[in-house]
């Protein structure tokens, strides 16, 4: 009985939790636990928080206008495409002899052909 008694005394964790004697062994282990953590900069440059943090009542009008922001930024970028001729020209895209009707015609076929399991 006596070794049983010797096990569950050395189970149980008796250091003090009061301030005034404070334990160094469970600063050591919460700094190491605390150090693989990255930092603030990194986190904004995953992604994970945001630039900046504005009051609350900012954050949705802010966060609105980044988003049309980024909205318009590729509808600028469509606006400066170079025209169908300079990419025929340059080899980008192949000329199609066939009309606009002609070309719709033989795509829904094809469409037509996928759906009946042809093709």
């Amino acid at each position: 009985m006596s070794a049983s008694n010797e096990e569950h005394s050395q189970a149980v964790d008796e250091s003090p939790i009061s301030p005034i004697c404070p334990d160094t062994g469970r600063k050591i282990s919460q700094n190491d636990h605390s150090m693989p953590r990255p930092n603030h900069s990194e986190l904004i440059e995953k992604n994970i928080l945001a630039t900046s943090a504005p009051a609350s009542g900012n954050s949705a009008p802010q966060k609105e206008l980044e988003k049309i922001m980024l909205e318009d930024n590729p509808n600028d970028n469509i606006l400066h495409r170079p025209s169908p001729e300079k990419l025929v020209n340059g080899s980008v895209l192949h000329e199609d002899s066939r009309t606009a009707e002609q070309a719709y015609e033989e795509a829904m076929e094809d469409e037509y052909a996928k759906r009946e399991g042809g093709a």
